[in-house]
């Protein structure tokens, strides 16, 4: 699964000018999940989301995560968007292949796994709305944005750089 995550001060999606998930201070969280991804992708992937650490804290240095924003406690909003594109294959061409993503069966029941588990662990957690045309708005706060991943169980080792 592949979350690509942004520091946000505020973020907001709607769709059909309906407002589904708005955040304060916390993480954007663009989410995919890749063909091969289980339900084990999906929980790892969230762990190292809710762990990673992107707050500054006191000296300015990254290193608080969204379940304490401030080094008080506070705790960061969380915004969960599907978005299978992050997936995208675009190694040849100029037209990206979205082959490499999970079937929208799969792609839909892990999104939902993953939003389950991050309300259960995390609390404050939006969501946007999966397959639905949706637009996405928000104040980027560093900007900070960060590209995680846990490969699929099958996904063959990356090969060592000759």
């Amino acid at each position: 699964m592949i979350a690509l995550i942004q520091r946000v001060a505020q973020a907001r999606v709607t769709v059909d000018g309906r407002t589904t998930g708005e955040i304060g201070p916390g993480l954007l969280a663009l989410v995919c999940a890749e063909r091969g991804d289980t339900e084990a992708q999906a929980e790892r992937l969230l762990a190292k989301l809710l762990a990673y650490r992107v707050f500054s804290d006191a000296d300015g240095r990254m290193n608080l995560p969204v379940r304490n924003i401030d080094g008080s406690g506070l705790r960061g909003g969380l915004l969960v968007v599907s978005q299978f594109t992050l997936a995208a294959d675009t190694n040849s061409g100029t037209r990206p292949s979205f082959t490499p993503a999970a079937a929208p069966a799969d792609g839909e029941r892990l999104y939902r796994h993953f939003v389950a588990r991050a309300r259960a662990e995390h609390g404050d957690v939006q969501t946007g709305e999966f397959g639905a045309a949706m637009q996405v708005s928000l104040v980027n706060d560093g900007p900070v944005t960060f590209w995680l991943r846990v490969p699929p169980a099958n996904a063959q080792p990356a090969q060592a750089a000759r």
